[in-house]
């Protein structure tokens, strides 16, 4: 009896120890992941004011980082941060991809900065509990990543004040939680998706000349190429006319040299001046139809410039405002 009761106080002491090992290493664990995040984001940033100096990481005491400028934990007394609030601190640099180490972290606020380069792709696996991303009035470039419709949890997304391209990915609009989406002050192309009633109004879109649809104007299905049908149609007619109206120009203008020579030998009977007119007159036919063939030559070639010039313009608007989305 009194073995089995030892037995028991026994198995209850490795049972307790072990749940009390199992909370001090989760605690551990979860501080050096933090901590690793905050160092990580300390060195890939330049600070110029300064601010990022209290981040002094000597400390060892247990919630020390809640008392960083721009940290909030979970709890004071616990190294886990909830949410990374460093607005309008002047900091420069790309996207701190170490911010994934903050595993335990719902909201990050970058806004008012001058963070560059794009945003990464996969930024859905650095933030995997995001509720709050606010990355607002940086230098950000690229597209905003398709990545950001698998963070779920998103209640507010703003990326305004940025020079981002292409389209709005359009998963973007299936995101349940999202309450708050702006892109405002971009260079963004293409429909805007269909977000829910009050996620997005006209003015969370603003500036973007390349936006198009609800609650924005009508898209213009095909505009460019329409235009470009125009503006080809208009030069071949107008080539076509030119080349005409130059052929029959050049007809009535040979005739009249004939006509001429026909007066100056009425008779007609002195067969070697009959003959050096002929010749002058077939002459006359071949340099005139060489001028009109040469001068219609060069105006297809303008077409052909036109065209060139026109295929490269469009090109490079795609380019730039990132048609080629993937």
């Amino acid at each position: 009896m009194k073995m089995a009761m030892g037995g028991l106080i026994s198995g209850a002491g490795v049972i307790i120890v072990s749940f009390f090992l199992l909370i001090l290493c989760g605690m551990v664990c979860g501080t050096e992941s933090d901590l690793f995040c905050l160092k990580s984001v300390k060195s890939a940033l330049e600070d110029p004011y300064n601010y990022l100096q209290s981040w002094n990481f000597n400390n060892n005491t247990e919630g020390y980082i809640c008392k960083f400028i721009g940290v909030e934990c979970w709890h004071p007394d616990e190294n886990k941060v909830l949410n990374l609030k460093l607005s309008n601190m002047g900091l420069k640099g790309p996207f701190p991809r170490g911010i994934q180490n903050c595993t335990s972290m719902t909201g990050l606020d970058f806004s008012l900065n001058r963070l560059s380069k794009t945003i990464p792709a996969d930024i859905s696996t650095l933030l995997t509990f995001v509720t709050t991303l606010d990355l607002s009035s940086n230098d950000f470039t690229g597209e905003i990543p398709a990545s950001l419709s698998n963070c779920t949890y998103l209640n507010t997304l703003r990326l305004d004040q940025n020079q981002l391209t292409g389209h709005i990915p359009a998963n973007l609009s299936q995101l349940p939680r999202l309450k708050l989406f702006s892109v405002a002050n971009n260079l963004l192309t293409g429909p805007v998706p269909p977000f829910k009633p009050g996620v997005a109004g006209a003015d969370n879109y603003a500036n973007n000349s390349g936006l198009c649809g609800n609650p924005l104007g009508t898209c213009q299905v095909g505009s460019s190429k329409s235009n470009t049908a125009v503006i080809a149609g208009a030069a071949v007619g107008g080539v076509t006319v030119a080349a005409l109206g130059l052929g029959i120009g050049m007809f009535f203008y040979v005739r009249r040299i004939s006509y001429r020579k026909k007066e100056e030998d009425p008779e007609g009977n002195k067969w070697a001046r009959s003959l050096k007119g002929t010749k002058k007159i077939k002459v006359s036919y071949i340099v005139a139809w060489l001028i009109t063939f040469v001068i219609i030559l060069l105006l297809y070639l303008e077409l052909i410039f036109i065209f060139l010039l026109r295929l490269i313009f469009i090109l490079g608007k795609l380019f730039y405002c990132g048609k080629f989305h993937g």
